[in-house]
């Protein structure tokens, strides 16, 4: 049997550690085989940047770079994509299916019996398109989905890979802004402009700081919650009349009346809007109407690939998660996304890990829970604070070579 792994879609601290849990997955149904005295070959390839690599037939062997323990070990401590990734929509089969029969064409050329597709929202809509359009035409291949956004928003599982450190990076850096924030007498507002285009789970996690013994930030904004500028000034002014220093947690994806004013109208492969812009915006119109010294901070994309400051927690379920994929995989299912599902009944923190359709994932929006958020809209209740903590616990020490960390890269 032969296996195919890609990535695809934003990277994330924990994603590569998906990918060395299907390998791992490969070689141990490979050690399983051999102790039953099967002459059944187990191969596992990995596909550069996605789907759309795969229409060029960019496949390479994993065992000829991970086979070393100390490299595979390094490979799930590394951020980003080291597969590389792609933004690349397959059309609706039903109008052209040309790129499906070229895939077909290329796995068919390399032999291979299921494809492990790494990514959130977009590529499970790959992963269901793919998958139906293999059973379709009576091919064996199947095609299995590893959840993977920073953005926590997929549908059908409790939460997923690279949300967890990505929170860790959140807590650790707010943290730090607010002690910078807080050494000046003058008055001053800051706002952190935090990733999340359609869901608030990033920029509602900062309720965390709380559980430290922290008041800010003192107001946190989020796309599921009506938000104006005008409110949002009403806001800061109060905060004001008690605090020197007001931070703001607000989400890039919130949408005032106005958002046309700081949208880049620019658009991905998938139709999403490139977000940025709202925390300048923000910080100008307090300057404006408000006067006092501000500050606006976009953290961007170190959001995702904060690996020095990663959760053990969410590597660890990375990886199980690359595991449960490539035994799903063997076992013959096709068409599913691996979920995660908490164990509510459980004393201590409990995962269990199982299948979910990816049709019913793709091209959904998970949304932070309405009722975690405060009546105003501009705050959330400690209940959120119950459902973060866990992901964010232990800590991964990264290899160090003179003073910086070192990664792994496919050569």
């Amino acid at each position: 049997m032969r296996f195919a792994v890609a990535q695809s879609g934003g990277p994330t601290a924990a994603i590569n550690a998906s990918l060395a849990g299907v390998y791992e997955a490969a070689m141990d149904i490979r050690r399983k085989l051999a102790s039953e005295g099967s002459s059944e070959q187990i191969e596992i390839f990995g596909v550069l940047h996605g789907v759309q690599g795969l229409l060029d037939g960019r496949l390479i062997d994993l065992s000829a770079y991970l086979s070393d323990p100390m490299k595979l070990a390094l490979l799930k401590k590394t951020p980003a994509s080291a597969l590389g990734s792609c933004r690349f929509r397959l059309p609706d089969p039903e109008k052209d299916d040309a790129k499906y029969r070229k895939l077909l064409e290329v796995l068919t050329e390399h032999r291979i019996d299921a494809l492990l597709y790494i990514g959130g929202n977009d590529s499970m809509d790959t992963v269901a398109k793919l998958s139906a359009w293999l059973t379709k035409q009576g091919s064996s291949i199947r095609v299995i989905g590893v959840p993977k956004t920073i953005d926590n928003d997929l549908v059908g599982t409790d939460h997923t890979p690279g949300f967890g450190s990505a929170v860790k990076y959140l807590m650790t850096t707010v943290q730090e802004i607010l002690r910078d924030c807080s050494v000046y007498q003058a008055q001053s507002v800051t706002i952190v402009e935090i990733m999340g285009r359609d869901a608030g789970w990033l920029t509602a996690s900062t309720c965390l700081l709380r559980r430290n013994g922290e008041h800010s930030p003192h107001y946190i904004y989020l796309p599921e919650a009506n938000f104006t500028v005008k409110q949002f000034l009403s806001d800061v002014r109060e905060a004001l009349k008690t605090n020197r220093s007001v931070v703001c947690a607000v989400s890039e994806g919130v949408s005032p009346p106005d958002a046309d004013l700081f949208r880049s109208g620019v658009n991905d492969e998938f139709g999403h809007a490139y977000l940025s812009g709202i925390g300048k915006y923000l910080e100008k119109q307090v300057a404006k109407e408000i006067g006092c010294k501000v500050r606006s901070i976009e953290l961007n994309i170190m959001q995702r690939c904060s690996a020095h400051i990663a959760s053990y927690t969410d590597l660890l379920e990375a990886e199980r998660c690359g595991i449960h994929a490539g035994w799903l995989a063997y076992s013959g299912m096709t068409g599913v996304m691996v979920s995660m599902q908490r164990n509510e009944n459980a004393y201590n923190y409990e995962i269990t890990y199982g299948e979910f359709p990816a049709a019913e994932t793709a091209n959904q929006i998970r949304k932070f829970p309405a009722e975690w958020i405060t009546p105003e809209g501009n705050q959330v209740s400690d209940a959120a604070i119950r459902y973060y903590l866990p992901l964010i616990q232990g800590e991964v020490y990264p290899d160090m070579h003179n003073g910086m960390p070192v990664h792994f890269l496919f050569e």
